[in-house]
């Protein structure tokens, strides 16, 4: 299979292409999402020993969701530097370790969005956090202890991925 045509249907807030793919002698239309690259991490207070998720409202459940942080990439942007950003946004701290969980493709069938799972420490927090104001975000961090994160259930994929990623960490030290 490969595409031989590629057109955008919609170019807003996010993208949205229109593909013709080859298949053999079939061409087949397919709409293809393409929100951007994007990044998160499960923080953890390297003082408190808590992990700190957010809570925001989402439009796509229609409803506030507790979740990693997490932000676009912008442009050139490493990813790296982009979760660090993010993290300073929406919590307020400075990371003093990052580490790579995954790299994954949420919905791979339908979408052409990358996300890069990060662990983040932090024990300094030198901003408001809560979000950019220009950007509408109302952000609330969340605490959790290692077994409130444990037993705690979560809706979000790249949260869910970061919580069991922890887990396995903690049993194994």
């Amino acid at each position: 299979m490969h595409i031989i045509e590629r057109k955008v249907a919609y170019d807003g807030h996010y993208k949205l292409s229109q593909l013709q793919v080859q298949d053999g002698a079939e061409v087949l239309k397919r709409e293809r999402f393409e929100p951007g690259t994007a990044v998160a991490a499960l923080v953890k207070h390297t003082g408190t020993g808590q992990y700190i998720l957010t809570r925001q409202y989402r439009i796509g459940p229609e409803d506030e969701l507790v979740e990693l942080a997490a932000g676009m990439v912008d442009g050139d942007e490493e990813p790296q530097t982009a979760i660090r950003r993010e993290i300073h946004e929406e919590l307020g701290y400075e990371v003093e370790h990052l580490e790579q969980i995954a790299r994954i493709l949420p919905s791979p069938g339908t979408s052409a969005e990358v996300i890069t799972i990060f662990y983040a420490e932090v024990s300094r927090q030198t901003g408001a956090g809560g979000g950019l104001a220009e950007e509408s975000e109302k952000i609330e961090p969340v605490y959790f202890s290692a077994d409130e994160l444990a037993r705690a259930h979560f809706e979000d994929a790249k949260t869910i991925i970061a919580v069991q990623w922890a887990r396995l960490r903690e049993t194994s030290r």
